[in-house]
């Protein structure tokens, strides 16, 4: 599903609307997360710093809620890794389609018990079992995305996150001003910092748009990342089909 029609690009039309998408959605779903119950979902960072302070304050209850918000993250990532870097190490097609399949779950689940009122208030405070529920399904179908586009990618696009990836782009606009490479090295590091620059806006466009439907309809905002992942899943399902339909011609021809 990620690969070019080369297969020899990251940088093509088809995985650009692909990384693109997927950065849109992580901004929304992030967005979501702040607005519903005042959390970032894919801040790791911030739920190990609030764990330390909540144990200094003697909130250990607390503690171990904030702790399983990045536990469900790591759940989700390797759940993906079972599906898809496994797979690539032992020479087997990769389950793309199943990781996407998951995340349509996920986040049609979220949607569901949101409008049926089992995270209670949207907007309110992060003090109840069911608002770290709803971050722990945010945060595990972020998980799943970000480990199948880091391994298809060879740990060159990040699309939950953008500590990894502003770092990047710093780094690679440095390369193209000193102006010390080799054509084709800065060919594809102008390509990199394109990528990097559009997963960047992508991402603060779906938090910004979505937070303006979040704030209007609340939980219906969930809507948006269960439609993107359901998209590239029945997408996913479409490649694997005609991949499948050329195998099958390839061994008849054989």
């Amino acid at each position: 599903m990620f690969s070019s029609p080369d297969n020899l690009s990251h940088y093509s039309v088809r995985n650009a609307f692909i990384w693109l998408a997927l950065a849109f959605q992580a901004g929304v779903v992030n967005a979501g997360g702040v607005l519903a119950c005042h959390r970032f979902v894919t801040h790791t960072t911030g739920f190990g710093t609030s764990f330390g302070i909540e144990v200094a304050n003697g909130q250990t209850q607390l503690a171990i809620g904030m702790l399983s918000v990045p536990l469900f993250f790591v759940c989700g990532a390797m759940i993906s890794a079972f599906l898809v870097d496994r797979r690539l190490i032992q020479n087997q097609p990769p389950k793309y389609a199943a990781v996407l399949f998951l995340m349509t779950l996920l986040m049609g689940t979220t949607l569901y018990a949101g409008l049926a009122g089992q995270f209670g208030t949207f907007g309110e405070p992060l003090t109840r079992a069911r608002d770290y529920i709803l971050l722990a399904l945010l945060a595990m179908t972020s998980g799943l995305q970000n480990a199948m586009v880091t391994t298809a990618f060879g740990a060159i696009v990040r699309t939950t996150h953008l500590t990894g990836i502003s770092t990047d782009l710093g780094i690679g606009l440095i390369r193209l001003i000193s102006n010390a490479q080799k054509p084709e090295q800065r060919r594809n590091e102008v390509r990199a910092t394109w990528m990097r620059a559009g997963i960047i806006s992508s991402f603060i466009l779906g938090s910004t748009l979505s937070s303006f439907i979040y704030l209007s309809v609340q939980y219906w905002g969930f809507v948006i990342p269960f439609l993107i992942s359901a998209l590239l899943w029945m997408i996913s399902l479409s490649f694997f089909k005609k991949e499948t339909l050329l195998s099958l011609k390839n061994k008849i021809a054989s």
